[in-house]
């Protein structure tokens, strides 16, 4: 992962004052778009069930799937799901850490059936007495084994800004009138954190317009 903490862009988002009444704009501040790649020229997409180095072996599941969700409403490919004991990928015998070999790839693309891998790490998870969550993420073209995308980010709830980002996510997203009681499952509760967390992360993944 060395590699792609060189070429990650602060890309700062800045939110328009203390209000919700604008748009809705997460602020995933550290990821990486190949300039020279298009997503929405992947067909496919495979992700895999993120490792976990946080000590809840719950999360990593937890977090794939929230994030297969968030994906999947983005639209930008076709995406499945893979866990990481799963035959297919095990026979892989890959290291995630690694950079992969043109063997390598064409044998993940003939075995996912699949023209990009999204794979990453939980890099911490603490679900009290406040809400912290780390990610490092990448997505890989099966093609030329090119970076296509990348994510390196810890939300964290005592943050006054994630706390201001998790309401305006509910006001925005929630039906009108049950405003309060989510904001305050948004900081409480570890799958409603987890939602937002990859919502934010789906955000970031934008095709060329």
């Amino acid at each position: 992962m060395n590699r792609i903490k060189t070429v990650f862009l602060l890309l700062p988002i800045l939110l328009s004052g203390c209000g919700f009444n604008a748009a809705y704009k997460p602020a995933a501040n550290y990821y990486y778009l190949n300039p020279n790649k298009d997503l929405s020229d992947i067909g496919r997409a495979t992700l895999v069930e993120l490792a976990n180095n946080s000590a809840f072996p719950q999360i990593s599941a937890d977090v794939t799937e929230a994030l297969y969700q968030a994906l999947q409403k983005k639209q930008v490919f076709g995406l499945t799901v893979i866990r990481q004991s799963d035959s297919d990928w095990r026979k892989l015998q890959l290291d995630m850490n690694s950079a992969y070999t043109l063997e390598q790839l064409a044998a993940m693309r003939k075995t996912l059936n699949c023209d990009a891998v999204l794979i990453g790490t939980v890099t911490g998870f603490e679900p009290f007495p406040y809400l912290t969550i780390g990610l490092r993420l990448k997505l890989i073209d099966l093609a030329d084994g090119q970076l296509l995308w990348a994510l390196e980010q810890i939300w964290d709830t005592t943050d006054k800004t994630t706390q201001d980002r998790i309401k305006n996510y509910y006001r925005h997203h929630i039906l009108p009138g049950f405003e309060t009681l989510q904001e305050k499952l948004g900081t409480v509760s570890s799958l409603r954190f987890v939602k937002f967390v990859a919502f934010e992360t789906a955000k970031t993944l934008q095709p060329k317009e």
